[in-house]
């Protein structure tokens, strides 16, 4: 079922004047992602940036590592209707990362021009916002192992500290199958990044990608749909990799959050804030 993905989670209702519904549903910490209904808006700002609204009425927020305490939420029905809410702060992890070559951590001068192209593609790749909505369908873990890296965790590789993990690393024997988190349109499918390796970006519309980095093999091309399930590779251990496991990363319109969530959204571990 299409929408089992939204009803599934659970559901509280805030009866605001003329009986309008609204419901916002998720963690509202730091990190996270969130998804809201409001069936009879007309527009909806977030911090005076404009969501994209479905005909159902439901939109995406997500939240980034070191978001600022207070949000601003305008709802536009036949008035605006103004919120506030503050998001939590979550305590993060520490890593310390050893045995990685050491071109990896201090990369030469000869490897900034790899550097900045490998910026450049990944920013444009998630810099688009599709009026798709297959992220209605839900989304399933890539691919099973253990978690040995968390996001938002500060990273310390041979001793030299390192910008916050934008992702979630799963352990896995290489050449294991990925699949495609969510259904979507492969927007970047590229070897050999300095940072990620090999790797894939799915759209899923809205301004929502997942990010799959170090693959040894990719399956798919740009510009490719796929299909929640999909094996779009395998999971390798290139680029900035100390073993085998797949980067799995989630963006909504260019703000990074924890993957994780949109997982738990499916299987009933969010709730719903009452403003």
């Amino acid at each position: 079922m299409k929408n089992k993905f939204l009803f599934s989670i659970f559901s509280a209702f805030l009866m605001i004047s003329k009986a309008y519904s609204f419901e916002l549903c998720g963690k509202i910490k730091q990190g996270e992602f969130v998804i809201g209904k409001a069936k009879e808006a007309k527009k909806i700002t977030l911090n005076e940036n404009e969501l994209l609204l479905s005909k159902d009425g439901y939109f995406l927020m997500a939240f980034g590592r070191d978001e600022k305490n207070t949000q601003r939420l305008t709802v536009t029905v036949d008035e605006d209707i103004n919120y506030s809410f503050d998001v939590g702060a979550t305590k993060w992890d520490v890593q310390n990362i050893k045995g990685v070559p050491p071109r990896k951590v201090e990369p030469s001068d000869s490897d900034l021009t790899a550097i900045e192209l490998e910026r450049k593609l990944v920013r444009a790749s998630l810099k688009g916002i599709k009026d798709n909505t297959d992220w209605l369908s839900g989304f399933i873990m890539p691919v099973e192992g253990r978690i040995s890296g968390k996001f938002g965790g500060q990273r310390i590789m041979n001793n030299i500290p390192k910008n916050p993990h934008q992702g979630m690393d799963i352990a896995a024997k290489e050449g294991t199958p990925i699949k495609a988190s969510a259904s979507g349109e492969v927007v970047l499918a590229y070897p050999d990044l300095f940072y990620s390796g090999n790797v894939v970006v799915i759209d899923h519309g809205y301004g929502l990608q997942t990010i799959y980095a170090h693959m040894k093999d990719i399956n798919v091309k740009k510009g490719q749909k796929v299909v929640q399930g999909d094996v779009i590779g395998t999971v390798g251990m290139t680029g900035r990799a100390t073993g085998p496991h797949l980067h799995w990363g989630a963006s909504l319109r260019n703000v990074r959050f924890n993957p994780q969530s949109l997982v738990d959204m499916e299987k009933n571990q969010l709730k719903c804030l009452k403003l």
